[in-house]
């Protein structure tokens, strides 16, 4: 997507919530001169950044939006103003992340991901978050900052997001996460839970997850195991947001900023063209037996 229809994409989305509130008059009521750039300027330029590949969004404004968007934003403020109206963003991204959401396919996947806000050496001096991120502990070891707790349908879609604290369980989000699910959900072994199995099956979501060893077999259609053996893609997914989109990064000063960082990372894997999804499509597959 070029960013002419990101920005038409936005435009319309606040043109519409202009009419139903007034946080899309960026910077109305203050005191001090008024923004150049309007909102969905703003929104679109944030957005955009997780789609460049730029490591930091300094390089990225200063060396890039500067130079060579000048004709698609002829009001461009410098990159200290700019950094001042990125807290004003926080609320529309949110819910432009909300309207960018997908509907469930009756197949979902579960999964949390790491969110580390600073160097475990620093943790004793980190005050940015401090009193909200707490220490957590994952396959990869134990980190400081919160967990983002995602959900996808089949088609590598977003359906629902949620950030904890890193000290959270992973079950605790679920029964909040699949509010507007149906269907079969998978997840690891991280999730297995009797009282979560009930719950979610009182809400018509299957959950199906791993078992321990020490635990009696169980019978499982066989197109269930395949498509257990299919949850790497919402992995794939988590990588993918940390290493393109860039959504980690201990440089944070604001827990606004981090806020936008997160939403605009998560908006730029919407618009990617191409993600990764299950062709379950396939004629095959509706020769697969339903149970052993």
């Amino acid at each position: 997507m070029s960013i002419l229809e990101l920005f038409c994409d936005v435009d319309d989305f606040c043109q519409v919530m202009a009419q139903q509130s007034r946080w899309a008059q960026l910077g109305q009521g203050k005191r001090g001169p008024k923004p150049r750039l309007c909102l969905s300027e703003v929104m679109t330029i944030l957005i955009h950044f997780h789609q460049s590949h730029y490591r930091t969004f300094k390089a990225y404004y200063t060396e890039y939006v500067m130079k060579r968007l000048r004709s698609e934003f002829p009001t461009l403020v410098s990159y200290t103003r700019f950094v001042e109206l990125i807290p004003t963003t926080v609320l529309p991204l949110c819910s432009y992340l909300h309207r960018r959401l997908a509907t469930c396919t009756g197949i979902s996947f579960v999964d949390a991901t790491a969110i580390p806000v600073c160097h475990n050496r620093r943790i004793s001096r980190h005050r940015v978050f401090a009193g909200l991120a707490q220490r957590g502990k994952n396959s990869m070891g134990w980190f400081y900052g919160f967990k983002l707790h995602l959900v996808v349908n089949d088609q590598g879609e977003l359906l629902a997001y949620c950030l904890t604290p890193g000290n959270v369980d992973d079950r605790k989000p679920v029964p909040f996460l699949s509010r507007t699910l149906w269907g079969k959900l998978f997840a690891d072994g991280g999730y297995l839970s009797q009282a979560l199995f009930e719950q979610l099956f009182r809400q018509g979501v299957q959950l199906i997850s791993p078992i321990r060893k020490n635990m009696p077999n169980r019978l499982m259609p066989l197109i269930d195991k395949l498509l257990a053996r299919k949850r790497s893609i919402i992995e794939t997914i988590n990588d993918q947001l940390k290493n393109i989109s860039q959504i980690v990064h201990s440089r944070h000063r604001s827990i606004s900023n981090f806020l936008v960082n997160l939403m605009a990372g998560l908006l730029a894997y919407t618009f990617q063209p191409k993600k990764p999804a299950l062709n379950l499509a396939h004629p095959d597959l509706n020769q697969l037996p339903t149970s052993l």
